[in-house]
């Protein structure tokens, strides 16, 4: 999760026992998106995001055909908490994280 996904998300995921790291416990709170993505990639990691800027990381590399782990991605005004807890959940329980690679996932699904 990066610093833009409220708490309240990472906390309902938990509670749904769906493995969830946010970036203040991995120590990346101030990495650059470029460095974020990679991060995540690193660790074999989706990324969750409500940050427009990297959308726009991630969609560079696709059209670059650079490789990285996968954004799932949900506009702060376009979704509630519930439904953003509930579209991760499904996500997570479909598929592993290799299955993601170079994908943006837009929520709500």
């Amino acid at each position: 999760m990066d610093v833009h996904v409220p708490a309240a998300v990472t906390n309902g995921l938990l509670l749904r026992n769906v493995d969830a790291l946010t970036s203040q416990l991995d120590g990346t709170t101030e990495m650059e998106d470029v460095d974020l993505l990679d991060r995540a990639s690193a660790l074999g990691r989706v990324l969750v995001s409500q940050d427009e800027d990297l959308l726009a990381e991630a969609t560079r590399r696709q059209r670059k055909g650079i490789a990285f782990s996968g954004v799932f991605y949900a506009h702060q005004l376009g979704i509630t908490i519930g439904r953003f807890v509930n579209d991760l959940e499904v996500l997570a329980l479909a598929g592993e994280p290799q299955d993601y690679e170079g994908r943006v996932e837009f929520l709500p699904l």
